[in-house]
């Protein structure tokens, strides 16, 4: 896989050579961690996963400790409140569960949305660096190696034949 990532890197860059078109890259993960606001936010977010983190193992340790009280006691019981004791437990554990979403939920738990909040202001500063320098510089394309594979963090939209495309096939733009 790594070949033909490398080959299709090599075969990428002898095309944009051959059409005497400047190309860069950039490493988004090494500018951000010179920026001192970033390495700030990002403690901040660690700091916060830390706390959710110690906030939903409290809620497992109390279910761990009704779940073994319950087996302790289980034999004194009665059906009615055996089943009382189950659902109480069941609940809890759906209380965790759902805590446990709302708090890391890559898509719209508390950390991903204090995330967007501190970290995604810096990343749009850092993406428009780039576009001015592109732009300035003549660049066709910004690759971004943070990653360990080079994806495109920058295309020149004159460079962009979609529509061209839909037109042969066709299609109005």
């Amino acid at each position: 896989m790594k070949k033909i990532v490398a080959s299709l890197g090599i075969m990428i860059l002898i095309v944009t050579a051959s059409m005497a078109q400047k190309f860069a890259y950039v490493d988004s993960d090494y500018i951000l961690k010179k920026i001192p606001a970033y390495e700030a936010a990002q403690a901040q977010i660690d700091e916060l996963a830390v706390e959710y983190q110690k906030e939903i193992e409290t809620v497992y340790a109390e279910i761990d400790k009704m779940y073994k009280d319950f087996q302790a006691e289980k034999v004194l019981l009665t059906e009615e409140m055996k089943t009382k004791r189950e659902d109480e437990i069941i609940n809890k554990e759906k209380e965790a569960k759902e805590m446990q979403k709302k708090r890391f939920s890559p898509t719209s738990g508390d950390l991903f949305k204090k995330r967007q909040e501190l970290v995604k202001p810096l990343q749009d500063e850092v993406f428009n660096a780039v576009k001015q320098m592109a732009e300035e510089g003549g660049y066709a394309i910004i690759f971004d190696t943070s990653s360990g594979s080079a994806n495109i963090l920058f295309t020149d939209p004159k460079y962009d034949k979609s529509d061209e495309i839909l037109k042969k096939l066709g299609y109005k733009n």
